[in-house]
């Protein structure tokens, strides 16, 4: 599980900003059974989700994507670059002191029974400084810590004294890839967390619709658990069907780079199958209303809402998050899904019979809505915000003092108003124009 994540210098964000999943004392009386899991070993409350708002261009999604480029940095750096190549971090641009400087990540979290912090300073470069600490019990250890190229290595846990040896770690790599690409086991182990640490955009659902797909074919009990879901949210849908190209017969309007990539595809493995779009399976029934007489399909491509498309492809990420217990991370959850469907994602993340694994759910949205939902504590409520130098920063609705935030307030109408911050300030949109517009076409009628 994840514990807290950390981030300065990078992109919006100037100064350190910190998102703690470690629930607050506070509000123990809020939630507690639902929203919660506690950890004897660490004596450790964790929340299982959070939620983060803010306005436009104030940081929610760059927040997003410094997790994810923390998580695609660890597991590509010593695979995919060159002693030259430079790493694709973007530090703060609006400040002198920053736009050369180093840009900070680090997370700290549970993995195996054993509490890691983990991190690195990096531009584009080299690596300024890397760590790695452990906590198996009650005190931290440190496994190892870089500062460039120099290297203090606790030989007895990080067994690694060789490739340092043998200048294995470029200046660009970070240390921890390069140990599990040479097969180190606990390097191999934390890499293993960070497989289970998932990103997806509720934007661009197409990036993972394909995975969804994919999902549906393994198993029965993936399939029905899949259909499960989406009975649950009421779209109508009785089955789906996998409509497959005929790769002998491709569409003659196909683009020829893709009819080549699928003709390779073919070459290389004679199993290869491709689908062309997915068929919702709708029950058909009698004008009386009464039993159903047959069965209609539907082109999800064409005739499903563009809500029902997002929902299908988030069904394979959700289900894998919750069976597995890993994080999920999502950028604009709630676009395009109705707030009701929402709030039933959210609920599942907090049941303790529905999520059983523990796993977390780390999402941004503008559906204030969710405010109002009585799903969540003070302390899973995030919001983000711009300074007028552009810095961002990020801060949690448990950082303010009781006496404004108070019991039975409504943190949807306290939000819209600017009690939080993390509104928009918006600009008298009279003046937008010079002269008043006419309307084409409609001009001397009269």
């Amino acid at each position: 599980m994840l514990l807290q994540f950390s981030m300065s210098n990078y992109r919006c964000f100037k100064e350190e900003i910190k998102l703690s999943m470690i629930a607050s004392n506070y509000d123990k009386s809020t939630r507690e059974a639902e929203n919660i899991v506690y950890l004897p070993k660490f004596d450790l409350r964790l929340l299982k989700s959070a939620v983060v708002y803010g306005a436009n261009a104030s940081g929610k999604t760059k927040l997003i994507e410094g997790m994810a480029f923390m998580k695609y940095f660890i597991l590509q750096s010593s695979k995919e670059s060159q002693i030259k190549d430079q790493i694709p971090v973007d530090p703060f641009r609006l400040s002198e002191a920053t736009e050369d400087a180093p840009s900070v990540f680090e997370m700290i979290f549970i993995h195996r029974d054993t509490m890691y912090r983990y991190g690195f300073e990096a531009d584009r470069k080299q690596i300024h400084a890397e760590w790695l600490f452990h906590k198996p019990g009650t005190k931290e250890v440190e496994l190892f810590y870089r500062e460039g190229q120099h290297f203090e290595v606790n030989d007895r846990k990080f067994k690694v004294k060789d490739l340092i040896d043998r200048d294995r770690i470029r200046a660009n790599a970070l240390l921890l890839s390069v140990a599990a690409n040479w097969n180190d086991k606990l390097a191999e182990q934390i890499l293993e967390w960070f497989h289970r640490f998932n990103t997806i955009s509720g934007l661009k659902e197409e990036g993972y619709e394909g995975y969804s797909i994919d999902r549906f074919q393994q198993s029965a009990a993936n399939k029905q658990a899949m259909l499960n879901m989406l009975k649950e949210a009421g779209l109508g849908i009785d089955d789906i069907l996998i409509k497959k190209l005929d790769l002998d017969n491709l569409p003659k309007d196909m683009p020829d780079e893709v009819k080549s990539f699928i003709q390779q595809q073919k070459a290389e493995k004679e199993d290869a199958e491709f689908f062309s779009d997915l068929i919702t399976v709708h029950k058909k029934y009698r004008e009386d209303k009464g039993m159903a007489t047959g069965k209609v399909p539907f082109s999800m491509s064409e005739e499903e809402s563009s809500g029902t498309r997002k929902f299908f492809a988030l069904t394979g990420p959700v289900l894998e998050t919750l069976q597995k217990g890993e994080i999920l991370v999502a950028d604009e959850l709630a676009n395009k899904l109705h707030p009701n469907l929402t709030c039933k994602l959210i609920e599942i993340f907090n049941s303790p019979s529905k999520n059983p694994h523990n796993a977390q759910l780390i999402f941004n949205t503008h559906d204030t809505n969710l405010l109002g939902s009585g799903l969540f504590r003070r302390d899973q409520i995030w919001f983000t915000e711009k300074d007028r130098y552009g810095a961002a920063t990020l801060y949690s609705l448990n950082d303010f003092k009781s006496s404004d935030v108070r019991k039975g307030e409504s943190y949807e109408r306290n939000y819209i108003k600017g009690k939080y911050g993390a509104i928009p300030f918006l600009g008298d949109f009279e003046h937008l124009f010079p002269e008043p517009l006419a309307v084409s076409g409609h001009e001397d009628e009269g």
